[in-house]
């Protein structure tokens, strides 16, 4: 069973539910934040193993609040995997150069989610 924590930062309260009911249910510890600004002062607070970062978020982007984890050193070395529903061509590429370690697609798939999240742990 896996103990990792794992944040998860979304602006919509279902998603987040979502997430956290089935990462719970595999045996993670999660911690939730509604926006990328709580989402930064939790992760620096608790130092997640992984940090699930939404993109369009009303109070900060997702590439923005990428962007300040790297910049803290207490934070720097957190692997963050963009949680997004933005599916265009060249996506992908281009969360991963702004900082992001991984992506998945929104809406989650509940039977292979915590195996997603576990790969981008190892």
């Amino acid at each position: 069973m896996a103990h990792e924590l794992i944040l998860i930062v979304d602006d919509h309260e279902q998603n987040r539910r979502l997430a956290r009911d089935v990462l719970q249910f595999a045996g993670f510890r999660t911690l939730e934040a509604a926006g990328g600004v709580e989402g930064l002062a939790l992760a620096a607070e608790h130092r997640p193993d992984l940090v699930l970062m939404d993109i369009r978020m009303p109070d900060m982007k997702g590439t923005e609040a990428v962007r300040k984890l790297r910049e803290d050193e207490r934070t720097a070395a957190i692997p963050v995997v963009a949680l997004t529903s933005s599916t265009m061509k060249g996506d992908r590429e281009r969360f991963l150069a702004d900082g992001f370690d991984g992506y998945l697609e929104k809406p989650i798939r509940v039977r292979e989610f915590p195996d997603q999240v576990r790969r981008h742990l190892a």
